[in-house]
């Protein structure tokens, strides 16, 4: 039970470190605390675990023809939802928010290759 404990805070630890680099890379992101970074990392987990699968079983025949290109729309469309849900988390538009959301996935997979043993 603690090991379960301890792997959610390494995970939030993670993305929140990986949502806060991404927003300093990126000149049309903006994050007005750290704080405000961790909650932006943890909305963003509830939203790509319980929102997206959704949109992506519904948008499954359009993923289909674009050979699963649509799924970087969909990151891209529940980012600008977290960045209207969060106070203090501002995404200039969507192309910002769909390099964003590419950004975010390669540094918290460096991250976590980085911090979890093998």
């Amino acid at each position: 039970m603690l090991l379960n404990y301890m792997e959610m805070l390494l995970y939030l630890f993670v993305n929140t470190a990986a949502v806060i680099i991404a927003a300093y890379l990126l000149p049309g992101v903006t994050l007005n605390s750290m704080w405000t970074g961790v909650v932006v990392a943890i909305i963003i987990g509830v939203v790509m675990t319980f929102i997206r699968p959704v949109l992506v079983a519904l948008t499954l025949p359009i993923n289909i023809i674009t050979l699963g290109l649509f799924s970087f729309v969909i990151n891209a469309a529940l980012i600008l939802l977290v960045a209207n849900i969060v106070q203090g988390f501002q995404v200039a538009s969507f192309w910002w928010a769909l390099l964003f959301s590419l950004i975010l996935s390669l540094v918290s997979s460096l991250l976590f290759s980085v911090v979890t043993p093998s």
